[in-house]
């Protein structure tokens, strides 16, 4: 993970595996193609009922997104800075998961 400076804050990022940056993006690719046919389903009147389902499911894709992005930055970035002695990042998982838990 390396640190990048822009005017006067600290933005993180971080570097993934190809195989890591391809899984994400291709759920994410996924996930656009479903909320687009959401919205044709609401352009051509579907049924609310049908158009409800489809939107549950793209919830449970991004839920799963977040479950795998979660795990892969327990593992990496967490992982790696409290063996560096950065117990700060713990802090600021707690306060990721609070916010994803709400």
């Amino acid at each position: 993970m390396e640190e990048k400076r822009e005017c006067c804050h600290t933005t993180k990022t971080k570097e993934r595996t190809e195989k890591e940056y391809k899984d994400l993006i291709h759920r994410l690719n996924r996930i656009e193609g479903q909320v687009r046919g959401i919205k044709k389903m609401v352009e051509s009147d579907t049924y609310c009922t049908d158009i409800l389902i489809q939107v549950s499911a793209v919830n449970a894709a991004l839920n799963s997104f977040s479950k795998v992005l979660l795990g892969n930055h327990i593992r990496t970035c967490v992982a790696e800075d409290i063996r560096q002695g950065k117990e700060e990042t713990v802090e600021e998982l707690v306060a990721t998961l609070q916010k994803l838990m709400k």
